[in-house]
């Protein structure tokens, strides 16, 4: 068993972007780490660089003309009229980059590999994984991988066998539910805002029996999720009795994320990351959506904190601080004129609330679902 939590990284999140007006334009596991490494957090001998999966490691989920069409796309920096209508690869969504296939391949293979990792048990955490929506053989929503599959099937390589997947990006995890449904040694539970993009996870689609979806309206607050995480996530998880628990903790249902209407504080995060902590042997923390770089380098900082038991101090050392202040965001009215405490700190101010009746309805009708007892 794992003494420590692990952290996945690589220095290929440094250099790579999606290109200057794509959403993944922003810098974010290089800000986790050097932001980590600034507070003391991230010593040599918990990092572990990433491999990149080869394709054969690629190919027990996602097909192999797929695979080959990225590797293709990489070399050629182009991609026929054919292969984006049947792949989706080159469009505005995914488009084509340098390092279109070894970055989502680095990052596929840092979760693989942490199946490998968790075989006798412990935490790791991969915050460059948590590409919820890829699809075997086509790229969808920024994610060329899936993969959070992928991870999953290393750990049953490696003799797990039930399995949680708890999702808590503002999207809803299309992806991990196509790979997923009809399986009853996996419980998914996706807690994603309704009508957003990919308008998939209605409160009565169950994967088959796999999987628990619950759509959020807009404004969904700290208060609520506090809700959902002691009424839902956790007796569901319990319930469950996992050997493994996945949590795909995305950045991007915070307040200052461009994209969602969500309006949680990323303490709400950190809560979840630590009331699944000991509930099942196996612990892997993934990455997934957030597109403002200063929340996202905060929240998963903050994170790979609670993962370790480290108290967040309320002001950053000014090694901390420098990491912030050298951030960008370009092409955004929020990057024109960042408040002070973006650079300043980790931990947001508590975003609470009214509990709408409407979350506490669709809470008790998934509850009753699984017959969950008070």
């Amino acid at each position: 068993m794992l003494s420590r939590p692990l952290f996945i990284g690589s220095e290929i999140y440094r250099t790579s972007s999606y290109g200057r007006t794509h959403p993944l334009r922003v810098p974010r596991v290089s800000t986790v780490m050097d932001l980590s490494r600034a507070l003391g957090w991230l010593p040599d001998a918990v990092y572990v660089n990433s491999p990149r999966a080869k394709p054969a490691a690629l190919t027990v989920w996602h097909t192999p003309e797929y695979v080959a069409a990225l590797q293709a796309a990489e070399t050629a920096q182009a991609v026929s009229a054919e292969v984006r209508a049947r792949h989706h690869l080159g469009t505005l969504s995914n488009p084509v980059f340098p390092e279109i296939f070894r970055r989502p391949a680095t990052a596929a293979g840092g979760s693989i590999l942490a199946g490998e990792l968790l075989a006798d048990g412990g935490i790791v955490y991969n915050p460059a994984g948590g590409t919820h929506h890829g699809m075997p053989d086509r790229a969808n929503g920024f994610c060329y991988l899936n993969d959070p599959v992928l991870a999953m099937l290393s750990l049953r390589h490696h003799g797990v066998r039930r399995i949680a997947y708890v999702d808590i990006d503002a999207h809803h995890s299309d992806g991990v539910e196509h790979g997923i449904a009809g399986d009853a040694d996996v419980l998914m539970i996706s807690v994603h805002e309704e009508n957003l993009w990919p308008k998939t996870g209605t409160l009565t689609e169950d994967a088959g029996g796999s999987a628990l979806n619950l759509p959020v309206p807009r404004g969904f607050n700290d208060d609520e999720m506090a809700l959902v995480r002691d009424d839902l996530i956790l007796p569901a998880v319990q319930a469950f009795q996992p050997d493994a628990i996945v949590l795909q903790c995305g950045a991007d249902a915070v307040t200052e994320d461009p994209l969602p209407h969500l309006d949680l504080s990323n303490n709400a995060h950190w809560a979840v990351v630590r009331a699944l902590m000991g509930m099942a042997p196996r612990y892997l923390v993934l990455g997934g959506g957030g597109y403002n770089p200063w929340s996202v380098g905060r929240l998963w900082t903050g994170v790979w904190a609670a993962l370790n038991g480290i108290e967040v101090p309320e002001r950053l050392p000014a090694a901390g601080e420098e990491v912030l202040r050298g951030l960008e965001f370009k092409g955004n009215r929020m990057g024109r004129n960042p408040p002070e405490h973006w650079f300043t700190t980790l931990r947001d101010q508590p975003r609470g609330g009214e509990i709408r009746q409407e979350i506490r309805e669709r809470v008790q009708f998934l509850r009753r679902r699984r017959r969950l007892q008070r």
